[in-house]
């Protein structure tokens, strides 16, 4: 006889295992690439100034190029994450910024560059909010959060990469030995992930639930044959992963699959409206600040940090190594995030936004040696990075699954205004020649201002879910009656 099968029981009855470090893995790889992506820039910065002949300042729009394509991809890609399945968009934003990036390897101007930067940030847009709906759809609710941020250590990861590679392989291969090894990566896993990740089980149960509700308005016709069709082969691909995610029950073949409580026809036709709906109404502004705040402050750190500590007295390859601590102490705060988060909510991302306006401060007020700054800077990446880490993971709990590649997306997209301005503002600033002090000053405030968002964020994110722990069912959300769905056995 079949049942009808619970999702949420089906992923959160799992005992990690294969199929969620699988998941992790290829997730955090994907990851890495970004990150690697995202810094690889500034440490090519000062080989291209010398090399092209251009000032310091003409770096700013480079910078921000792919920023702006970032703007573009988050929301773009988000849109066919939700619509096409979160696998998919995660395989295009992949090939697009591998194929982009590697192209950076021929270029013979800036402004080559800034159009080229601008296809890696649509590529990159598009592959964090699919990341982040992919993972928490997949993972148990019980360790959501933590393997979100597991995740997002591969950003952190990645962006140290590039300072390594300039400071070992730049000597002797030059500059585009950067965007050689930042295109091959991506590509090559993106090959990998057609086959080792899974798509989405909410999202395939959303759209064959989707699928047999127009049947139903359609009788009998070529387009209802194949929307039938579209939705078996949902149902098939539901229940091979769904057999992979849960080795321990005996899935068969009619059985079906009921989607949870919060995704279905009315968050599906609300669209942008869900996102400010069900006590979201605060949250969401409140949660594009922080990232619009976070993202500021680290695109100016990510940008300009190697040339600062450069142009300060120090080596090139301390100042390479230096810059790069700011990553590494970001893996650390993303470490901390995937403990703390689960357990302490929001209240921990606004304490590392308080923590880091006088980490970066503290970066333009000691002597400008490796051995004051490099700590420093690993104390600044832990806090805005980590910050940054928790609005991620938060963006990808809080939303209902219908919705929840847009609206990480558009938190992305709408936080890309802030990265945007962060490296403009720096080029800006640099080339006035300002002391240090105020550079890093400049590059502190946005963290201020995310602090006071942040504090509001715990209040308000505790009123509605009932606790500090971060979930997409608010407060009064029941799960359907029994009979709808049969619980899974233990």
């Amino acid at each position: 006889m079949s049942r009808v099968v619970s999702i949420d029981d089906l992923v959160d009855g799992q005992r990690i295992g294969g199929f969620n470090l699988n998941l992790l893995l290829w997730s955090f790889l994907a990851m890495f690439a970004d990150g690697y992506d995202i810094g690889a820039l500034s440490f090519a910065q000062p080989v291209l100034e010398r090399l092209w002949h251009v000032p310091k300042e003409a770096f700013g729009p480079a910078s921000s190029a792919s920023l702006f394509g970032i703007l573009l991809g988050a929301p773009l890609l988000g849109f066919v994450g939700d619509r096409y399945g979160r696998k998919t968009a995660i395989l295009l934003g992949s090939v697009l910024y591998g194929a982009s990036s590697l192209a950076i390897v021929g270029a013979h101007d800036l402004g080559e560059v800034i159009g080229l930067r601008f296809l890696t940030g649509i590529g990159l847009g598009g592959l964090m909010p699919n990341t982040i709906a992919l993972n928490s759809e997949l993972a148990p609710r019980r360790l959501r959060a933590t393997l979100i941020t597991l995740m997002f250590v591969g950003i952190t990861l990645g962006s140290s990469a590039p300072g390594l590679i300039a400071y070992a392989l730049m000597p002797r291969y030059g500059w585009t030995v950067l965007f050689l090894i930042g295109g091959l990566v991506p590509l090559a896993v993106a090959a990998c992930l057609v086959g080792a990740m899974p798509e989405s089980v909410k999202f395939l149960a959303l759209r064959a639930e989707r699928y047999r509700r127009l049947l139903g308005t359609l009788g009998d016709s070529q387009r209802a044959e194949r929307l039938a069709e579209r939705a078996r082969r949902c149902e098939r691909r539901l229940l091979l992963i769904a057999r992979r995610m849960r080795p321990d029950l005996a899935l068969a073949e009619d059985d079906r699959f009921a989607p949870p409580p919060a995704i279905g026809t009315a968050a599906e036709a609300a669209g942008m409206r869900t996102l400010f709906a069900g006590g979201l109404a605060w949250i969401t502004p409140l949660l594009w600040l922080c990232f619009a705040t976070a993202l500021m402050s680290n695109y100016f750190l990510n940008s300009f940090l190697p040339l600062i500590f450069r142009d300060s007295g120090m080596p090139a390859g301390q100042a390479a190594l230096a810059a790069t601590l700011y990553h590494v102490g970001g893996t650390v705060g993303g470490l901390m995030m995937s403990v703390l988060l689960d357990r302490f909510g929001f209240v921990v991302i606004a304490v590392l936004f308080a923590v880091a306006a006088p980490a970066i401060g503290a970066l333009g007020v000691v002597p400008t040696t490796f051995l004051a700054l490099a700590p420093l800077a690993g104390a600044a990446g832990l806090a805005v990075l980590g910050a940054q880490f928790g609005n991620n993971a938060a963006a990808g709990l809080l939303y209902p699954t219908a919705v929840r590649s847009k609206g990480v997306g558009w938190a992305l997209g709408i936080g890309r205004f802030g990265a945007v301005v962060g490296p403009l503002l720096g080029a800006q600033l640099l080339g006035m020649s300002l002391p240090l002090r105020q550079l890093f000053l400049a590059a502190a405030a946005p963290m201020l201002a995310g602090a006071v968002a942040a504090a509001v964020l715990v209040r308000l994110c505790y009123a509605r879910l009932g606790g500090l722990r971060l979930t997409d069912v608010p407060v009064g959300v029941e799960p359907p009656p029994a009979a709808a769905a049969a619980p899974i056995p233990d």
